[in-house]
């Protein structure tokens, strides 16, 4: 017979007795649930579906202040740059849909503008005429959102000056750019939006200039990891403007176009200006109510995304949620958190399973002129921040087998612990097949894998899909060996090649052939002792006092070099990521 929970397959339990005593609420009074929920898109749509298939009885209202309950606002700034052709594309599921499906009763353009916790029940305020409605509840799901970071800067409300949250957002920025025929554009902040904006206004033959106030676009990624794109950026002709914030606008010469003023005291004129600055949490309505908020600002909940008060429960951008690998409350704005978190929801309200939100680890993807950057887990300079150990190697290897036409390079960084090689975190950068790799590795880290199981990972392989032995299993391989002491590893920025210089200890080794070498660039103060005639090299070279610190292109040679020198009795290290991680470490300002 077979054991279910054996084979993965867990059986409905019987919920917890906190479950159970909030869906005795609802069921006490013998009718049928009343469902409120405050705000569509992701995790509340997610949750009125699941409750519908879970309970064909329950009473369920969505109010979404805007006129779409629920659409796909990571598609809007492609509706803005035209690759979206029709704005129907981005409507995920109409208020008739809802209806139809699920017999949920969805009121657009309708605001929650109070809750009144002790007679459990809502005011909610139609927009267009401003009539108030009172509405009770026996559950209340609180899925808001995040507001558009719009700081009080002067010249903020000037025309000409968007946030991009909304489909009305997205046409008032394409009725813009076709009324003012826009020629040219700054965008302000180089996150996820910010970026994908400037994409897409390139694609409408707009000059685009970034400003941002850290010196890197991406924050979340480390600033290596981000440095292609930075070329890639100034190749397609973005100016830009990194380490210098937004300080205030002022309207153009003769009141047309803008200009953007710096803190720098630079001024960027522009026809239009696109803030991307962020996103925080749209707590008001919460706070109000009295209910409890984290110290990051978001909506307190326990793991079953219950709020302070029992009968009510909130999903997505507005509340805090556990980080995966570091165990710190945070504030994670993704789509695919929010609609388990609204999934999970449902399941408590129904007593059907004791559902927990296991935490999220940040996993994201952009992709931006070609070019694809992923990550999952933590960044190293998250674990630097919370003072935890870590090691880390860089990989740079090709995304299928070589000798298959159309191979791109993908460039990766594993962040691992030391002690037991439990995988942390991990981001890639290149053009083709980086969030698939990626996408292993977070669920590698979603199971506690570590590098010895990537090792071992066993993935598609068929020539123009990958190799034999798979990026990630390359990658899991030099950890591997890190962690067993037969790869002594550094990085660039952990090396002073100022004293190695001055060292007479010590000689920093490029191992490519003379060539390269020519051709590509070197670091300043090597030696070459090209691979292919190292074993004759180092049968005549006497100093073993010495200690060898051995690169070449992109790490491989680099290693079988160090294992050449270590089993003829030298102090021999490679350096991860060898001359391409040099480069790209130093056009991010690490060494």
């Amino acid at each position: 017979m077979l054991n279910l929970q054996r084979a993965g397959v867990h059986a409905y339990r019987k919920a917890p007795r906190t479950v159970a005593a909030v869906h005795a609420m609802a069921t006490n009074a013998g009718g049928p649930k009343k469902v409120l929920i405050v705000g569509g898109v992701a995790g509340g749509a997610s949750c009125a579906a699941r409750l519908r298939r879970l309970d064909e009885k329950a009473e369920i209202t969505i109010f979404e202040r805007g006129p779409y309950v629920s659409f796909a606002n990571c598609g809007l700034p492609y509706y803005v740059g035209e690759i979206i052709k029709e704005q129907s594309a981005l409507l995920v599921a109409n208020a008739a849909k809802f209806n139809k499906w699920f017999n949920v009763d969805v009121k657009e353009s309708t605001e929650v503008v109070s809750i009144d916790r002790q007679g459990k029940k809502v005011v909610a305020r139609d927009v267009k005429t401003g009539a108030e409605t009172a509405y009770p509840y026996d559950y209340l799901v609180l899925s808001p959102g995040g507001n558009a970071v719009r700081p009080p800067l002067p010249g903020i409300d000037l025309p000409g000056i968007f946030s991009v949250k909304t489909i009305p957002d997205a046409n008032a920025i394409k009725n813009w750019i076709a009324e003012k025929d826009a020629k040219t554009a700054v965008v302000i902040g180089g996150g996820f939006i910010g970026l994908e904006m400037i994409e897409n206004l390139v694609h409408r033959g707009i000059k685009t200039s970034l400003v941002e106030m850290l010196p890197q676009v991406m924050p979340p990624y480390d600033p290596e990891v981000v440095e292609p794109l930075h070329e890639r950026m100034r190749a397609k002709g973005v100016e830009l403007n990194l380490g210098d914030g937004v300080a205030g606008f002022e309207a153009g010469p003769g009141g047309k176009g803008l200009v953007v003023k710096t803190a720098s005291g630079k001024s960027h004129a522009a026809d239009l200006v696109v803030l991307a600055i962020g996103v925080k949490p749209e707590t008001s309505l919460a706070k109000a109510a009295g209910l409890e908020l984290g110290g990051r600002g978001g909506i307190k909940t326990d793991a079953h995304m219950r709020t302070s008060d029992p009968s009510i429960f909130a999903v997505g951008d507005a509340v805090e949620v556990k980080d995966y690998v570091t165990g710190e409350m945070t504030l994670i704005p993704l789509a695919g958190p929010a609609n388990r978190q609204g999934r999970i929801v449902a399941d408590v309200i129904t007593g059907n399973e004791p559902s927990t939100f296991r935490g999220s680890q940040g996993t994201s993807v952009l992709g931006m002129f070609g070019m694809t950057l992923a990550a999952t887990g933590a960044s190293e300079k998250t674990l630097k921040r919370i003072k935890r150990d870590y090691k880390k190697v860089y990989l740079h290897i090709n995304n299928h087998a070589g000798y298959y036409p159309g191979a791109k390079q993908i460039d990766m960084k594993l962040l691992f612990d030391p002690n037991d090689g439990k995988v942390l975190g991990m981001q890639a950068s290149g053009e083709e097949g980086v969030e698939k790799r990626v996408d292993v590795v977070a669920f590698a880290i979603q199971k506690g894998a570590t590098v010895f199981d990537l090792e071992e990972a066993e993935l598609c392989y068929a020539p123009q899909f990958g190799s034999a032995k798979d990026p990630v299993n390359m990658i899991g391989m030099v950890a591997s060996n890190v962690m067993r002491g037969m790869h002594p590893l550094t990085n660039w920025d952990e090396l002073d090649l100022k004293q190695i210089s001055a060292d007479p200890n010590a000689v920093l080794v490029d191992v490519r052939e003379p060539a390269e070498l020519e051709k590509v660039g070197k670091v300043a103060g090597c030696v070459n002792m090209p691979l292919s005639s190292l074993r004759q090299a180092l049968s005549g070279l006497k100093d073993k006092d010495k200690k060898y610190y051995v690169y070449c292109q992109v790490g491989l040679r680099g290693y079988v070099a160090t294992r050449q020198f270590l089993q003829n009795g030298f102090d021999a290290i490679n350096v991860s990521g060898g001359y391409k991680s040099f480069q790209q470490m130093l056009g991010s300002s690490k060494l």
